[in-house]
């Protein structure tokens, strides 16, 4: 046995004391050599002497050089015998580290210098005195010099400490520790007190020098002197850390942990002023504090930069090395508390022999009891203060990689080209900031597992060699068993999980696609294709899932067995070999096995965790290493001289990184400073691509581009920021009153202003979902003109606005607030371009004319034909305006359109939706957050989703007889043990031990794989719910709900019900039901600790209570925060063009800092608190439990049977463990049912109207007439908003074609919504061929009508599911339909002719080409009626006259209603509406409204002048 031997631990002889014979095994003498070698006083001190020696003559050899370096210095040996002094002359500050470790330096020499005048006096005979003497003088000298060494420090205002101080403190520390076991040793085994006399000293000692070793080795890990220099620099430090302090953080005041004493670290103490604000009242996002400088995101993302690979430092694993290179000193500080909880772990098994020694009657002495119960109570308390100091370290760890991680990954996404941000995706750029970053957080608890297990192993085979001899190689061998299992299972399980993470991707790409596009998806009533499409992604992802459930339910299997089956192995081949089973042998054993139970099951979950983040690294890798825009491919020069703002020469460029196509050839251009340029040509002929070249955003494949002065760039499709009006034209800019006032005339959005309740305070939707199309394009517009640049780019910022409005801009902004300004303007109003300094023609991404307006049409070519296209159309304006030659004298301009534009007070388009009588400017609601308990209701939904209560009734079942076969094998032992050894019988107690293990495994397979299959069925229901749910939402959800915080329960909330749910509920009910079995099996055999025990469960009941009201709020509050971080992410993606070009990077990445360390503040709180919560649980468990063995000690033997004390002590050595578990986890589980509570918030939105209605099914041909009568039709966009409509009347007659006109925000749009019901009328009706659309069933009346939209929306996939999402029709149909919209060629010309690729947000395509495949979709669906919302807008004159001719010829017999802005489109409408602040002002035909004065009359007069007057 362990103490078997004790003569070499009193003995001063170096001589090993065993003589060898030839019988004994090698194993056991090696054990015996290096247990003398590291115990036994002679070796120790040898060692502790050898390592002294060798640190002095180290620092003697050290300073003689530094002398001699100064001696030899030429001529300046005066000022280097200065330099402390002069050094010293900056005022330096001590921090209470530094004072704490001079302390304990102090008080080491002063305990070795007594030790060594105690050694002197003694009047012991020993043969070795004068060696023990030498031994005190020595280490006596090395702790004054020590001393010295730290006093040299403050005098050399050094930062750190040497590193040879550093690695003796460390050495030190384990020599220490191996002298304290050794004195606890003599302490239990030592009988006669002369003999440990000879001790005494070196056990005090011992005893006293252990703590101070530990904190000199904290210290030492640490490095930090505790001196802080207030030096120049220092103060900048401070001034930093000041301003990251004061950051616009609200009101939170920083994180007591940065200014914690080590005792309030220690014990968590900082943060129960956080607990008592929680427990008062649910915290808010203003109560938590902000973390500690040395935290924040500012400070990691510099550090990570700095640590990035070099560009010649060639390595693959890019993320990797530089995550090492920042955090090896956390990692190491772990592994260092990681071996300190490994060594005490084992301490209660070893003693379990000493425990039933003691109370069957061997005792070496009366308090042999009381010292045994004192070693198992210090044990205890290292064991838990380093356990849960170990994990707060890991997860802060975890804090600081994500956020230095997350800033760099949110600064690369802003330098990506073009096809390397294709290559990824949004959604999957979205996905590497939110769950990749995730797992390599949640890596850092389970690294250690890894290397941890081996050592684990092997002190545990060593334990049980000495209890059962050579049968412990059937323990060995199992345990290799599971251990190849587990290795197996966990590649396995990397598969599975790979595929589950890329299928997810791919769901969430759709969802996110979806959430954008919802406007078009209800408008064609394809919700139930989206609702096919998202669930196919996810069923491949569910079967994915559960392969990798149930395969992880296998390790888990292996793993709760694995203890009970091999004692069954193990008790077996020791009765083959004649072992003595006894209590304590028996349950020693199953102590080990128990605490073995723990590596065994941590190190397969270690192995995925460290698979998943390998993976997870990899993945960021490749991101990290993708392609960036170049700098050098645009040179940007501030304050040039000369006359060229804008230059090319013979450019060539492609959008694609690989320059396998080239999108711009031969591209020369010079444009002058001060002048407008017009670029000009057909649909996708690359007028975008060539401002994007200028900006350089295109991969430069040869040539020159230089650009004079700052850059303002308008894009194409307007990207506007979930922000106020006033936030988006600052764009980061200092308020300049003057500037923004005249900004906002300029650009025309005064009236609009005036018209929204909160003017520019007016928050505006996600995507500017609550804007018109040209008020989002006004608003780009404003924001380019407030930031005063050089060169302004301008991408078709007159197609989404009104005739009148467009001159307007182009009259005040352009040639007025830009006057002077280089303007680059693509377009396609011909009008404007007499007014131009000169016209580029672009054709197949060539510039192939270019010069004035008369000089180009006088050439022919190009230009000349979108001229005649354009008179062609401006002849019918024509003609309508002379033939009232009598009005032309009239002042109609003035009197008629002043009443239109001027007087439009009506409610504007769609901010009409954005406002309520509540007197506050959100759009955007807060996120709706349940407070308090999550309630029994939540848990009842998820326990009894899947099977009713009888499936969660049947797990409790199978956990109460799982637990029950557990403690009737414990039982067995411990009743076969106590008999007379006479009536043992092996093959009786084997038979009845492997029946009992037998059923045990069977009750665990079953009962985890029926729970994991209850959890699965559940997680797919919630889907299936919050998916139908939001395609049913009404239009207006949309508009108030931002897509992030939709997305976020579609990705960490579900992932939460699909994995974490199902995996620790079951756990929990496990843990419980354990911790009842240990209260039975230590109040039966030690009935005093039932006073104890009702008292530690109210305890536990009191703190699991107060812990969990902050814990639940910080956890919804990480959730609640965390959604604007990805909401940041995926909007500046979107719009990372407009980003760069105003130059505006450094403002957004601080805008990133800012929202990381908001919720990353939240994480850091919420695991402070659970590792408060262990502390002080597991404390309490270990205090009762020693307690509890104390009373063992104490009960007389008549009582207490030998064999229930190790019953019972192998039980209660877990009840700490367990109990904390089973608090935590059941805690862990009430936090992540927060995800159940958030998807189940979703499932109850209010839905639209029912999609079909059986007993209201129209006819299959309706509408056949196409007659629309329109009564009294009044609309608010929510209660107690505004009329939107205010009570119009009309009726068409079917085959009429209307125009609707009017101002930018009249009630134009909401007129066609109204139409499709996706606003639901406040009062009057709408009857289509006789029919009432109010009683219709949605589907049925969307599918029948048709419409080409404001903005034309593509979608992820090919040619064909865009023109046929639902499949209907036959490639010939496909083909015809493309040959009408001026679109075979294009897709014929593409190798993969339908199935050619249309990538996410159709970006691979033109708009111009998006809008004519959107009318492509219009012709497959020949519709009665058709809508038109302004559906020409991004298309010049020649393809608007071509797409006017096609809907002529092939909507010939149609109703068309169309909202147009080119006059010209609709003076060949039968009719003509004109709309005006809600109202029908005017309504007939467009050559009757001409013969008298009227609003549309002036409009056309207007529009037909304005080229003139420009």
């Amino acid at each position: 046995m362990f103490f078997s031997s004790p003569t070499w631990i009193k003995s001063f002889s170096c001589a090993f004391p065993v003589k060898q014979t030839s019988g004994e095994m090698f194993i056991s003498t090696m054990l015996q050599w290096l247990r003398f070698f590291f115990l036994s006083p002679c070796p120790q001190r040898t060692i502790s002497s050898f390592v002294d020696v060798v640190f002095l003559l180290f620092l003697f050899v050290f300073t003689i050089t530094k002398l001699w370096k100064r001696l030899t210095s030429h001529g300046d040996f005066g000022t280097h015998l200065n330099e402390p002094l002069v050094r010293n002359s900056r005022s330096i500050f001590l921090t209470i580290r530094f004072k704490l470790t001079l302390t304990a330096e102090v008080a080491l020499t002063i305990l070795y210098t007594v030790a060594t005048v105690l050694a002197f006096s003694s009047s012991s005979k020993v043969p070795w005195k004068q060696v023990d003497d030498v031994f005190w003088i020595v280490h006596a000298i090395t702790h004054v010099v020590l001393a010295f060494v730290i006093i040299h420090e403050k005098i050399f205002d050094a930062v750190t400490h040497p590193l040879a101080l550093r690695v003796y403190w460390v050495v030190n520390f384990f020599i220490t520790s191996l002298f304290t076991v050794s004195a606890v040793m003599r302490l239990v085994i030592i009988v006669d007190v002369n003999e440990s006399n000879d001790f005494k000293v070196d056990d005090v000692v011992s005893f006293i020098s252990l703590p101070l070793s530990l904190f000199l080795l904290f210290a030492g890990v640490k490095g930090s002197t505790g001196i802080v220099l207030s030096t120049e620099e220092s103060r900048q430090l401070v001034e930093e850390e000041t301003r990251l302090y004061d950051g616009s953080e609200g009101k939170s005041e920083v994180t007591d942990f940065a200014s914690a004493s080590m005792l309030s670290k220690v014990f968590f103490i900082w943060i129960n002023p956080l607990l008592s604000k929680g427990y008062k009242s649910a915290l808010k996002t203003d109560d938590v504090p902000t973390l500690s400088p040395q935290h924040r995101a500012e400070r990691m993302l510099s550090i990570f930069e700095l640590k990035w690979p070099k560009s010649n430092e060639k390595s693959k694993h890019l993320v990797r090395m530089t995550l090492l290179r920042c955090f090896w000193k956390e990692l190491a500080f772990n592994v260092v508390l990681a071996i300190i909880r490994l060594c005490v772990m084992f301490v209660g098994p070893v003693l379990i022999q000493s425990f039933v020694d003691f109370t069957s009657g061997n005792r070496s002495s009366e308090y042999e009891g009381y010292y045994l119960v004192l070693i198992l109570l210090v044990a205890k308390f290292i064991e838990v203060v380093s356990t849960h100091h170990f994990n707060f370290q890991c997860q802060k760890l975890g804090t600081l990689i994500r956020s230095a991680v997350i800033p760099a990954l949110y600064e690369k996404g802003l330098k990506l080209s073009f096809s390397a941000r294709q290559d990824h995706g949004i959604g999957t750029i979205v996905n590497y900031m939110a769950v990749d970053t995730q797992q390599l957080s949640d890596m850092m608890l389970q690294l250690n597992a890894a290397w941890m297990m081996p050592l684990q192993v092997a002190i545990g085979m060593f334990l049980l060699y000495n209890c059962l001899g050579a049968s412990v190689i059937t323990a060995f061998l199992g345990l290799l068993g599971v251990f190849v299992f587990a290795v197996i299972g966990t590649r396995r399980n990397n598969r599975f999980q790979y595929n589950v993470m890329k299928n997810r991707d791919s769901r969430m790409k759709a969802v996110n696609e979806t959430l954008n596009y919802m406007r078009v998806i209800k408008f064609q009533a394809w919700e139930e294709h989206f609702n096919q499409r998202i669930m196919g992604f996810r069923e491949t992802e569910f079967g994915w899932l559960s392969k990798l459930m149930f395969s992880i339910c296998g390790n888990i299997v292996v793993m709760w067995s694995t203890p009970l089956l091999i004692s069954t192995l193990t008790f077996g081949m020791a009765l083959l070999l004649g072992v003595q089973l006894d209590a304590a042998t028996v349950f020693t054993t199953t102590t080990v096995f128990k605490i073995l139970q723990e590596p065994i099951r941590t190190f397969p979950q270690s192995m995925i965790s460290l698979s998943q983040a390998l993976i997870s690294l990899e993945r960021l890798d490749k991101f990290m290493l993708s392609r960036e825009l170049l700098d050098d491919s645009t040179e940007r020069e501030e304050g040039c001289g000369g006359q060229t703002s804008v230059e090319i020469i013979d450019g060539t460029f492609s959008w694609d990184d690989d320059n396998t196509h080239q999108d711009l050839k031969n591209i020369n251009l010079e444009i002058k400073k001060g002048e407008i340029s017009a670029i000009v040509g057909t649909v996708g002929s690359g007028k975008s691509s060539l401002l994007a070249s200028i900006l350089g955003e295109l991969r430069k494949i040869s040539g020159k581009v230089r650009v004079c002065g700052s850059v303002a760039y308008v894009a194409q499709t307007s990207w506007i920021q979930n922000r106020t009006i006033e936030e988006n034209i600052l764009f980061g800019l200092p308020m300049d009153r003057q500037r923004y006032n005249e900004a906002i005339r300029v650009c025309c959005l005064e009236k609009d202003l005036e018209m929204m309740d909160y003017g520019d305070q007016t928050e505006i939707g996600e995507r500017g979902i609550n804007l018109s199309g040209g008020q989002k394009q006004r608003i780009q517009l404003a924001r380019a003109v407030y930031q005063d640049c050089d060169v302004y780019l301008l991408d078709d910022v007159f197609s989404a606005v009104d005739a009148h409005t467009g001159s307007e801009i182009f009259k005040e902004c352009v040639r007025g607030a830009l006057k002077g300004k280089t303007t680059v303007l693509v377009t396609h109003q011909v009008d404007f371009l007499h007014n131009v300094d000169q016209i580029l023609v672009m054709r197949d991404g060539m510039i192939i004319q270019s010069g004035k307006y008369n000089d180009l049409v006088d050439s022919g070519l190009d230009f000349k034909a979108l001229v005649v296209a354009h008179e062609t159309s401006m002849e019918l304006v024509g003609q309508s305006v002379v033939v009232p030659a009598e009005n032309l004298n009239r002042p109609t301009k003035a009197s008629a359109v002043t009443s239109i534009y001027k007087g439009a007070r009506g409610e504007s388009n769609s901010l009409e939706q954005a406002v309520s009588s509540k007197k506050s400017s959100k759009l955007i609601k807060e996120e709706e957050r349940e407070t308090g308990k999550v309630s029994l209701h939540i848990y009842k939904l998820y326990c009894t989703e899947a099977f009713g209560w009888w499936g969660i009734t049947l797990v409790f079942v199978l956990s109460l007889l799982w637990q029950g076969s557990l403690m009737a094998s414990d039982y067995w032992l411990a009743y076969e043990t106590s008999m007379e050894s006479g009536l043992f019988n092996p093959s009786l107690f084997m038979s009845i031990y492997t029946i009992i293990t037998a059923v045990s495994v069977v009750l665990v397979v079953t009962r985890t794989y029926f729970f994991t299959l209850l959890g699965l069925k559940t997680a797919q229901i919630f889907f299936t719910q919050i998916l139908r749910s939001i395609l049913h939402a009404p239009m207006s959800f949309f508009d108030t709900t931002p897509s992030g915080r939709i997305l976020s329960r579609a990705s960490s909330d579900q992932s939460n019900v699909d994995v974490l749910l199902p995996l620790f509920t079951g756990v929990v009910i496990a843990m419980y039901i354990t911790v009842l079995s240990i209260f039975i099996v230590t109040c039966q055999n030690s009935w005093p600790t039932v006073f104890l025990i009702f008292p530690l469960i109210l305890l536990n009941i009191w703190y699991r209570g107060y812990y969990l009201a902050s814990s639940r709020e910080l956890t919804r509050l990480d959730s609640i925060t965390k959604a604007p971080v990805i909401h940041h992410f995926s909007e500046s993606i979107a719009g990372v063009m407009t980003i760069r070009a105003f130059r505006q990077q450094k403002n957004f990445c601080e805008e990133n800092l800012k929202r990381v360390n908001a919720n990353l503040r939240m994480d850091f709180h919420n695991y402070s608190c659970n590792v408060w919560l262990g502390v002080r649980l597991e404390l309490l468990g270990s205090f009762v439990f020693c307690v509890s063995a104390l009373f063992m000690i104490i009960l007389p033997s008549s009582i207490i049977k030998p064999e229930n004390v190790g019953l019972s002590l192998s039980y209660g050595l877990s009840l700490n463990g367990v109990l904390f578990w089973a608090v935590f986890m059941s805690c862990f589980i009430e936090n992540k049912m927060v995800s159940v509570e958030r998807i189940k918030q979703f499932t109850y939105i209010p839905p639209e109207p029912a999609w079909n209605i059986k007993d209201h099914l129209p006819p299959s041909n309706w509408p056949s007439q196409g007659n629309v009568d329109i009564r009294d039709l009044q609309v608010r966009y929510r209660p107690n908003t505004p009329l939107v409509l205010k009570g119009i009347t009309l009726s068409i007659t079917g085959g009429e074609k209307v125009g609707v006109v009017g101002r930018t925000g009249s009630g134009k749009s909401t007129l066609i919504q109204v139409l499709f019901r996706l606003v639901e009328p406040s009062g009057g009706k709408i009857v289509v061929d006789g029919i009432d659309i109010s009683i219709l069933g949605l589907h049925d009346l969307r599918s029948r009508f048709g419409i080409i939209p404001q903005e034309p929306v593509l979608f992820e996939g090919t040619v064909r599911s865009n023109i046929d999402p639902i499949g209907q029709y036959t490639d010939e149909e496909i083909w015809k339909s493309l040959e009408r919209c001026q679109l075979k060629d294009v897709v014929a010309a593409k190798p993969e002719k339908l199935d050619s690729s249309v990538v996410e947000n159709g970006e691979n395509w033109s708009v111009g080409q998006r809008q004519l495949l959107c009318l492509g979709r219009v012709i497959l669906k020949k519709s009665r009626l058709l809508f038109m919302d302004e559906a020409t807008a991004s298309v010049d004159s020649q393809t608007d006259s071509v797409i006017q001719k096609i809907i002529r010829e092939d909507f010939a017999a149609c109703t068309i209603i169309s909202i147009a802005h080119r006059i010209p489109t609709v003076m060949d409408c039968n009719r003509v509406l004109v709309v005006d602040a809600g109202l029908a002002k005017e309504y007939d035909k467009p050559s009757n409204l001409l013969q008298r004065e009227s609003l549309f009359g002036a409009l056309v007069q207007e529009y037909a002048n304005r080229s003139t007057e420009l």
